[in-house]
Protein backbone atom coordinates (compact mmCIF):
# COMPACT_ATOMS: atom_id res chain seq x y z
CA UNK A 1 0.00 0.00 0.00
CA UNK A 2 1.27 3.47 -0.88
CA UNK A 3 1.67 5.96 1.92
CA UNK A 4 -1.34 8.28 2.06
CA UNK A 5 -3.69 5.92 0.19
CA UNK A 6 -6.16 5.35 3.06
CA UNK A 7 -9.34 5.19 0.98
CA UNK A 8 -8.69 1.52 0.23
CA UNK A 9 -7.58 0.48 3.73
CA UNK A 10 -9.35 -2.82 4.49
CA UNK A 11 -11.71 -2.44 7.45
CA UNK A 12 -10.85 1.22 8.06
CA UNK A 13 -12.51 3.95 5.98
CA UNK A 14 -10.73 7.23 5.43
CA UNK A 15 -12.91 9.23 7.91
CA UNK A 16 -12.28 6.60 10.62
CA UNK A 17 -8.55 6.66 9.91
CA UNK A 18 -8.55 10.46 10.26
CA UNK A 19 -10.50 10.30 13.55
CA UNK A 20 -8.16 7.66 14.99
CA UNK A 21 -5.12 9.65 13.93
CA UNK A 22 -6.57 12.84 15.47
CA UNK A 23 -7.31 11.00 18.75
CA UNK A 24 -3.75 9.68 19.02
CA UNK A 25 -2.24 13.07 18.10
CA UNK A 26 -4.31 14.73 20.84
CA UNK A 27 -3.17 12.15 23.40
CA UNK A 28 0.49 12.69 22.46
CA UNK A 29 0.09 16.48 22.55
CA UNK A 30 -1.34 16.28 26.10
CA UNK A 31 1.52 14.06 27.27
CA UNK A 32 4.18 16.31 25.70
CA UNK A 33 2.62 19.37 27.34
CA UNK A 34 2.49 17.65 30.74
CA UNK A 35 5.92 15.99 30.64
CA UNK A 36 7.75 18.71 28.67
CA UNK A 37 10.63 16.33 27.85
CA UNK A 38 14.03 17.66 26.73
CA UNK A 39 14.62 17.52 22.96
CA UNK A 40 16.78 14.41 23.12
CA UNK A 41 13.99 12.48 24.91
CA UNK A 42 11.07 13.81 22.87
CA UNK A 43 11.06 10.99 20.30
CA UNK A 44 11.09 8.30 23.01
CA UNK A 45 8.17 9.93 24.86
CA UNK A 46 6.20 10.16 21.62
CA UNK A 47 6.80 6.51 20.76
CA UNK A 48 5.84 5.33 24.28
CA UNK A 49 2.67 7.47 24.42
CA UNK A 50 1.68 6.44 20.90
CA UNK A 51 1.95 2.73 21.72
CA UNK A 52 0.04 3.09 25.01
CA UNK A 53 -2.73 5.25 23.51
CA UNK A 54 -3.18 2.86 20.59
CA UNK A 55 -3.39 -0.12 22.96
CA UNK A 56 -6.19 1.65 24.88
CA UNK A 57 -8.31 1.78 21.70
CA UNK A 58 -8.27 -2.07 21.59
CA UNK A 59 -8.25 -1.94 17.80
CA UNK A 60 -6.71 -4.88 15.96
CA UNK A 61 -5.34 -3.27 12.79
CA UNK A 62 -3.01 -5.21 10.52
CA UNK A 63 0.70 -4.69 11.06
CA UNK A 64 1.04 -2.74 7.79
CA UNK A 65 -1.86 -0.37 8.58
CA UNK A 66 -0.70 0.15 12.16
CA UNK A 67 2.85 0.93 11.07
CA UNK A 68 1.56 3.35 8.44
CA UNK A 69 -0.61 5.07 11.05
CA UNK A 70 2.30 5.35 13.49
CA UNK A 71 4.60 6.68 10.78
CA UNK A 72 2.03 9.30 9.71
CA UNK A 73 1.75 10.46 13.32
CA UNK A 74 5.53 10.58 13.81
CA UNK A 75 5.84 12.58 10.58
CA UNK A 76 3.17 15.01 11.77
CA UNK A 77 4.85 15.61 15.14
CA UNK A 78 8.54 15.27 14.33
CA UNK A 79 8.57 16.07 10.60
CA UNK A 80 6.39 17.78 8.05
CA UNK A 81 3.46 15.40 7.80
CA UNK A 82 2.57 13.55 4.59
CA UNK A 83 5.27 15.31 2.58
CA UNK A 84 8.12 14.21 4.87
CA UNK A 85 9.03 11.17 2.68
CA UNK A 86 9.46 13.52 -0.30
CA UNK A 87 11.80 15.74 1.72
CA UNK A 88 13.81 12.63 2.60
CA UNK A 89 14.03 11.48 -1.04
CA UNK A 90 17.25 12.91 -2.57
CA UNK A 91 15.91 12.52 -6.13
CA UNK A 92 12.96 14.87 -5.53
CA UNK A 93 13.91 18.51 -6.07
CA UNK A 94 10.61 20.30 -5.41
CA UNK A 95 7.41 19.60 -3.47
CA UNK A 96 4.17 21.46 -4.24
CA UNK A 97 1.00 21.25 -2.13
CA UNK A 98 -2.03 22.75 -3.91
CA UNK A 99 -4.53 22.30 -1.09
CA UNK A 100 -5.07 19.11 0.92
CA UNK A 101 -5.86 16.75 -1.96
CA UNK A 102 -3.31 17.75 -4.61
CA UNK A 103 0.39 17.18 -3.96
CA UNK A 104 2.93 17.32 -6.79
CA UNK A 105 6.66 16.67 -6.86
CA UNK A 106 9.43 17.40 -9.34
CA UNK A 107 11.77 14.51 -10.04
CA UNK A 108 14.46 14.58 -12.73
CA UNK A 109 12.96 17.82 -14.04
CA UNK A 110 9.43 16.41 -14.52
CA UNK A 111 6.31 17.22 -12.48
CA UNK A 112 4.22 14.32 -11.18
CA UNK A 113 1.00 14.25 -9.18
CA UNK A 114 1.30 11.97 -6.14
CA UNK A 115 -1.38 10.01 -4.29
CA UNK A 116 -0.43 11.70 -1.01
CA UNK A 117 -3.27 13.64 0.65
CA UNK A 118 -3.68 15.73 3.79
CA UNK A 119 -6.67 15.23 6.07
CA UNK A 120 -8.10 18.69 5.40
CA UNK A 121 -7.16 22.38 5.15
CA UNK A 122 -6.44 22.51 8.88
CA UNK A 123 -3.92 19.69 8.47
CA UNK A 124 -2.04 21.66 5.79
CA UNK A 125 -2.18 24.76 8.02
CA UNK A 126 -0.65 22.79 10.93
CA UNK A 127 2.26 21.72 8.75
CA UNK A 128 2.78 25.32 7.57
CA UNK A 129 2.86 26.46 11.21
CA UNK A 130 5.28 23.65 12.05
CA UNK A 131 7.59 24.86 9.27
CA UNK A 132 7.55 28.59 9.96
CA UNK A 133 7.00 29.06 13.71
CA UNK A 134 10.49 27.78 14.72
CA UNK A 135 11.91 30.23 12.19
CA UNK A 136 10.22 33.23 13.80
CA UNK A 137 7.83 33.74 10.88
CA UNK A 138 4.05 33.96 10.95
CA UNK A 139 1.18 33.57 8.52
CA UNK A 140 -2.43 34.57 9.11
CA UNK A 141 -5.37 36.29 7.39
CA UNK A 142 -3.66 39.67 7.71
CA UNK A 143 -0.33 38.35 6.43
CA UNK A 144 -1.30 35.35 4.24
CA UNK A 145 2.06 34.81 2.48
CA UNK A 146 5.42 33.84 3.89
CA UNK A 147 8.89 32.91 2.63
CA UNK A 148 11.14 30.88 4.86
CA UNK A 149 14.17 28.59 4.86
CA UNK A 150 14.30 25.15 6.46
CA UNK A 151 17.28 24.23 8.66
CA UNK A 152 18.75 22.23 5.77
CA UNK A 153 18.61 25.29 3.49
CA UNK A 154 15.50 24.32 1.51
CA UNK A 155 13.38 27.28 0.43
CA UNK A 156 9.70 27.40 1.47
CA UNK A 157 6.81 29.55 0.29
CA UNK A 158 3.41 29.21 1.97
CA UNK A 159 0.18 31.01 1.16
CA UNK A 160 -3.20 30.59 2.86
CA UNK A 161 -6.84 31.71 2.40
CA UNK A 162 -8.31 34.16 1.65
CA UNK A 163 -5.54 34.66 -0.92
CA UNK A 164 -5.23 30.93 -1.73
CA UNK A 165 -8.75 30.10 -2.90
CA UNK A 166 -8.51 26.29 -2.91
CA UNK A 167 -6.86 25.95 0.49
CA UNK A 168 -3.40 26.50 1.98
CA UNK A 169 -0.53 26.00 -0.47
CA UNK A 170 3.10 25.03 0.19
CA UNK A 171 6.00 25.12 -2.26
CA UNK A 172 9.35 23.73 -1.14
CA UNK A 173 12.46 24.08 -3.30
CA UNK A 174 14.77 21.48 -1.81
CA UNK A 175 18.35 22.30 -1.03
CA UNK A 176 20.69 19.86 -2.72
CA UNK A 177 23.15 18.25 -0.33
CA UNK A 178 25.54 17.53 -3.20
CA UNK A 179 27.81 20.36 -4.27
CA UNK A 180 27.78 20.47 -8.05
CA UNK A 181 30.96 21.41 -9.87
CA UNK A 182 31.53 22.55 -13.44
CA UNK A 183 32.55 18.97 -14.32
CA UNK A 184 29.09 17.79 -13.21
CA UNK A 185 27.41 20.32 -15.52
CA UNK A 186 29.61 19.14 -18.42
CA UNK A 187 28.75 15.53 -17.60
CA UNK A 188 25.01 16.31 -17.52
CA UNK A 189 25.23 18.07 -20.89
CA UNK A 190 24.23 21.43 -19.40
CA UNK A 191 27.39 23.04 -20.74
CA UNK A 192 30.37 22.12 -22.92
CA UNK A 193 34.02 22.00 -21.87
CA UNK A 194 34.77 24.97 -24.16
CA UNK A 195 31.98 27.04 -22.59
CA UNK A 196 33.21 26.08 -19.13
CA UNK A 197 36.76 27.22 -19.95
CA UNK A 198 35.40 30.49 -21.32
CA UNK A 199 33.25 31.16 -18.22
CA UNK A 200 36.12 30.34 -15.89
CA UNK A 201 38.22 32.96 -17.68
CA UNK A 202 35.34 35.47 -17.42
CA UNK A 203 34.98 35.00 -13.66
CA UNK A 204 38.69 35.07 -12.84
CA UNK A 205 39.09 37.96 -15.32
CA UNK A 206 36.60 39.98 -13.20
CA UNK A 207 33.86 40.41 -15.79
CA UNK A 208 30.41 41.32 -14.47
CA UNK A 209 28.08 38.39 -15.17
CA UNK A 210 24.29 38.21 -15.20
CA UNK A 211 22.69 34.74 -15.10
CA UNK A 212 19.23 34.87 -16.68
CA UNK A 213 16.52 32.22 -16.67
CA UNK A 214 13.00 31.21 -15.71
CA UNK A 215 11.77 29.74 -12.44
CA UNK A 216 13.42 26.41 -11.69
CA UNK A 217 15.83 26.68 -14.61
CA UNK A 218 18.93 26.24 -12.43
CA UNK A 219 20.13 29.84 -12.07
CA UNK A 220 21.21 29.49 -8.45
CA UNK A 221 23.00 26.21 -9.16
CA UNK A 222 24.92 27.85 -11.99
CA UNK A 223 25.70 30.88 -9.83
CA UNK A 224 27.14 28.53 -7.21
CA UNK A 225 29.35 26.88 -9.81
CA UNK A 226 30.54 30.20 -11.25
CA UNK A 227 31.32 31.48 -7.75
CA UNK A 228 33.66 28.53 -7.23
CA UNK A 229 36.02 30.10 -9.80
CA UNK A 230 36.58 33.22 -7.65
CA UNK A 231 40.15 33.15 -6.30
CA UNK A 232 40.51 32.04 -2.70
CA UNK A 233 42.30 35.22 -1.59
CA UNK A 234 39.42 37.56 -2.51
CA UNK A 235 36.81 38.85 -0.05
CA UNK A 236 33.30 37.89 -1.18
CA UNK A 237 29.98 39.29 0.08
CA UNK A 238 26.85 37.32 -0.83
CA UNK A 239 23.37 38.83 -0.62
CA UNK A 240 20.20 36.73 -0.80
CA UNK A 241 16.52 36.69 0.14
CA UNK A 242 16.94 33.16 1.47
CA UNK A 243 20.53 31.94 1.74
CA UNK A 244 21.11 29.18 -0.83
CA UNK A 245 24.61 29.87 -2.11
CA UNK A 246 27.34 27.60 -0.76
CA UNK A 247 30.67 29.14 -1.64
CA UNK A 248 33.75 27.03 -1.10
CA UNK A 249 36.09 29.94 -0.34
CA UNK A 250 37.06 30.83 3.21
CA UNK A 251 36.73 34.63 3.10
CA UNK A 252 32.95 34.91 2.57
CA UNK A 253 30.43 37.16 4.33
CA UNK A 254 26.86 35.87 3.87
CA UNK A 255 24.00 38.37 4.19
CA UNK A 256 20.29 37.55 4.18
CA UNK A 257 17.21 39.77 4.12
CA UNK A 258 14.94 40.17 7.15
CA UNK A 259 11.15 40.47 7.12
CA UNK A 260 9.23 42.92 9.28
CA UNK A 261 8.25 41.99 12.82
CA UNK A 262 4.67 41.93 14.13
CA UNK A 263 4.79 45.72 14.42
CA UNK A 264 5.75 45.92 10.72
CA UNK A 265 9.20 47.23 11.59
CA UNK A 266 12.73 45.99 11.15
CA UNK A 267 12.65 45.06 7.46
CA UNK A 268 16.06 44.65 5.81
CA UNK A 269 15.77 44.41 2.03
CA UNK A 270 18.18 43.24 -0.66
CA UNK A 271 18.67 46.89 -1.57
CA UNK A 272 19.67 47.74 2.01
CA UNK A 273 22.18 44.89 1.97
CA UNK A 274 23.64 45.87 -1.42
CA UNK A 275 24.20 49.40 -0.18
CA UNK A 276 25.72 48.17 3.06
CA UNK A 277 28.00 45.71 1.24
CA UNK A 278 29.77 48.61 -0.46
CA UNK A 279 31.05 49.66 2.98
CA UNK A 280 32.42 46.18 3.68
CA UNK A 281 35.42 46.36 1.33
CA UNK A 282 34.26 43.53 -0.95
CA UNK A 283 36.39 42.24 -3.80
CA UNK A 284 33.29 40.55 -5.18
CA UNK A 285 29.57 41.09 -4.63
CA UNK A 286 27.32 38.12 -5.38
CA UNK A 287 23.58 38.86 -5.32
CA UNK A 288 21.33 35.80 -5.38
CA UNK A 289 18.72 37.57 -7.49
CA UNK A 290 17.85 41.15 -8.44
CA UNK A 291 14.12 41.73 -8.43
CA UNK A 292 13.66 45.35 -7.40
CA UNK A 293 15.31 48.74 -6.97
CA UNK A 294 18.55 47.10 -5.81
CA UNK A 295 19.31 46.65 -9.52
CA UNK A 296 20.33 50.33 -9.69
CA UNK A 297 22.67 50.01 -6.71
CA UNK A 298 24.14 46.83 -8.19
CA UNK A 299 24.81 48.52 -11.56
CA UNK A 300 26.37 51.53 -9.86
CA UNK A 301 28.64 49.23 -7.87
CA UNK A 302 29.67 47.45 -11.06
CA UNK A 303 30.37 50.78 -12.73
CA UNK A 304 32.45 52.15 -9.84
CA UNK A 305 35.17 49.61 -9.39
CA UNK A 306 33.41 46.49 -8.09
CA UNK A 307 34.28 44.36 -11.11
CA UNK A 308 33.64 40.65 -11.13
CA UNK A 309 30.17 40.89 -9.56
CA UNK A 310 27.66 38.09 -10.16
CA UNK A 311 23.86 38.02 -9.96
CA UNK A 312 20.76 36.38 -11.43
CA UNK A 313 17.53 37.68 -12.93
CA UNK A 314 14.21 36.19 -14.07
CA UNK A 315 14.04 36.46 -17.87
CA UNK A 316 13.52 34.16 -20.86
CA UNK A 317 16.29 35.47 -23.14
CA UNK A 318 19.34 37.76 -22.97
CA UNK A 319 17.34 40.54 -24.63
CA UNK A 320 14.51 40.08 -22.11
CA UNK A 321 17.11 40.18 -19.32
CA UNK A 322 18.26 43.63 -20.48
CA UNK A 323 14.64 44.86 -20.66
CA UNK A 324 13.84 43.51 -17.22
CA UNK A 325 16.99 45.04 -15.76
CA UNK A 326 15.96 48.41 -17.20
CA UNK A 327 12.53 48.03 -15.59
CA UNK A 328 14.03 47.14 -12.20
CA UNK A 329 16.35 50.16 -12.32
CA UNK A 330 13.34 52.41 -12.95
CA UNK A 331 11.66 50.82 -9.91
CA UNK A 332 14.41 52.35 -7.74
CA UNK A 333 12.47 55.62 -7.79
CA UNK A 334 15.11 57.65 -9.62
CA UNK A 335 13.71 59.72 -12.47
CA UNK A 336 16.30 58.64 -15.04
CA UNK A 337 15.88 58.88 -18.83
CA UNK A 338 15.70 55.44 -20.46
CA UNK A 339 18.83 56.12 -22.52
CA UNK A 340 20.83 56.82 -19.36
CA UNK A 341 19.53 53.60 -17.81
CA UNK A 342 20.58 51.64 -20.89
CA UNK A 343 24.02 53.23 -20.81
CA UNK A 344 24.33 52.16 -17.16
CA UNK A 345 23.32 48.60 -18.08
CA UNK A 346 25.56 48.32 -21.12
CA UNK A 347 28.63 49.64 -19.32
CA UNK A 348 28.07 47.51 -16.19
CA UNK A 349 27.14 44.07 -17.55
CA UNK A 350 29.73 42.20 -19.62
CA UNK A 351 28.20 38.75 -20.05
CA UNK A 352 24.67 37.31 -19.90
CA UNK A 353 24.34 33.55 -19.41
CA UNK A 354 20.90 32.27 -20.38
CA UNK A 355 19.83 29.17 -18.44
CA UNK A 356 16.69 27.24 -19.44
CA UNK A 357 14.72 24.20 -18.40
CA UNK A 358 13.76 22.44 -21.62
CA UNK A 359 10.47 20.67 -22.18
CA UNK A 360 12.01 17.27 -21.32
CA UNK A 361 13.04 18.60 -17.89
CA UNK A 362 16.75 18.98 -18.64
CA UNK A 363 18.50 22.21 -17.74
CA UNK A 364 20.98 23.80 -20.12
CA UNK A 365 22.92 26.96 -20.71
CA UNK A 366 21.26 27.89 -24.01
CA UNK A 367 23.25 31.07 -24.66
CA UNK A 368 26.33 32.96 -23.52
CA UNK A 369 26.00 36.51 -24.76
CA UNK A 370 28.31 39.52 -24.70
CA UNK A 371 26.89 42.95 -23.91
CA UNK A 372 28.80 44.83 -26.58
CA UNK A 373 27.90 48.44 -25.76
CA UNK A 374 25.37 50.82 -27.28
CA UNK A 375 24.40 51.55 -30.85
CA UNK A 376 22.21 54.62 -30.79
CA UNK A 377 19.59 53.95 -28.11
CA UNK A 378 19.89 50.17 -28.31
CA UNK A 379 22.03 47.85 -26.18
CA UNK A 380 24.04 45.63 -28.56
CA UNK A 381 24.15 41.90 -27.78
CA UNK A 382 26.39 39.30 -29.44
CA UNK A 383 25.91 35.56 -28.89
CA UNK A 384 29.24 33.83 -28.24
CA UNK A 385 27.73 30.35 -27.64
CA UNK A 386 24.24 29.11 -28.42
CA UNK A 387 22.14 25.95 -28.13
CA UNK A 388 20.60 24.86 -31.41
CA UNK A 389 17.71 22.44 -31.02
CA UNK A 390 17.44 19.95 -33.87
CA UNK A 391 14.56 17.65 -32.93
CA UNK A 392 12.72 15.71 -30.23
CA UNK A 393 13.12 11.95 -30.11
CA UNK A 394 10.40 9.37 -29.53
CA UNK A 395 10.84 9.55 -25.76
CA UNK A 396 10.33 13.32 -25.71
CA UNK A 397 14.02 14.11 -25.20
CA UNK A 398 15.17 17.39 -26.71
CA UNK A 399 18.04 16.89 -29.14
CA UNK A 400 20.43 19.64 -30.13
CA UNK A 401 23.94 20.98 -29.87
CA UNK A 402 25.72 23.60 -27.79
CA UNK A 403 28.23 25.30 -30.03
CA UNK A 404 30.13 28.56 -30.56
CA UNK A 405 28.78 31.10 -33.01
CA UNK A 406 32.22 32.01 -34.38
CA UNK A 407 32.11 35.51 -32.86
CA UNK A 408 35.00 36.45 -30.58
CA UNK A 409 34.07 38.79 -27.70
CA UNK A 410 35.26 42.39 -27.64
CA UNK A 411 36.47 41.92 -24.07
CA UNK A 412 39.05 39.35 -25.25
CA UNK A 413 41.98 41.76 -24.59
CA UNK A 414 40.79 42.22 -20.98
CA UNK A 415 41.03 38.48 -20.46
CA UNK A 416 44.48 38.39 -22.04
CA UNK A 417 45.68 41.04 -19.57
CA UNK A 418 44.52 38.68 -16.80
CA UNK A 419 46.59 35.90 -18.35
CA UNK A 420 43.89 34.09 -20.37
CA UNK A 421 44.84 33.49 -24.00
CA UNK A 422 41.76 31.61 -25.16
CA UNK A 423 42.34 29.51 -28.25
CA UNK A 424 40.50 30.25 -31.48
CA UNK A 425 38.96 26.75 -31.42
CA UNK A 426 36.89 27.72 -28.34
CA UNK A 427 35.03 30.26 -30.46
CA UNK A 428 34.46 27.87 -33.35
CA UNK A 429 37.34 28.68 -35.65
CA UNK A 430 38.33 25.76 -37.89
CA UNK A 431 41.90 24.61 -38.50
CA UNK A 432 41.76 26.26 -41.96
CA UNK A 433 40.66 29.57 -40.39
CA UNK A 434 43.52 29.43 -37.88
CA UNK A 435 46.13 28.71 -40.60
CA UNK A 436 44.76 31.55 -42.74
CA UNK A 437 44.94 33.95 -39.80
CA UNK A 438 48.53 32.91 -39.07
CA UNK A 439 49.50 33.51 -42.73
CA UNK A 440 47.97 36.99 -42.59
CA UNK A 441 49.97 37.83 -39.43
CA UNK A 442 53.20 36.78 -41.19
Amino acid sequence: MTKGDVSVTPGLAAPDYTKLKSYLLTAIARELEAANPPPDQRRAVISKTLAESYAQTRLQLSDSIREKLFQDIRDDILGYGPIQPFLDDPEITEVMVNGPKKVYVEKQGLLTKTNIVFDDNEHVQRIIDRIILPLGRRVDADSPMVDARLPDGSRVNAIIPPVAIDGPSITIRKFSKDKLSISHLIEYGSITAAMAEFLRACVIGRLNILVSGGTGSGKTTLLNVLSSFIPEEERIVTIEDAAELRLQQDHVVRLETKVANVENRGTVSVRDLVRNSLRMRPDRIVVGEVRGGEALDMLQAMNTGHDGSLTTIHANSPRDAISRLETLVLMAGMDLPLKIVRQQVSSAIDVIIQQSRLRDGTRKVVAITEVAGMEGDVVVLSDIFKFEQTSIDGKGKVLGQLKPTGIRPLFGPRLEVEGFKLSAEIFGASAADILAANRQRR
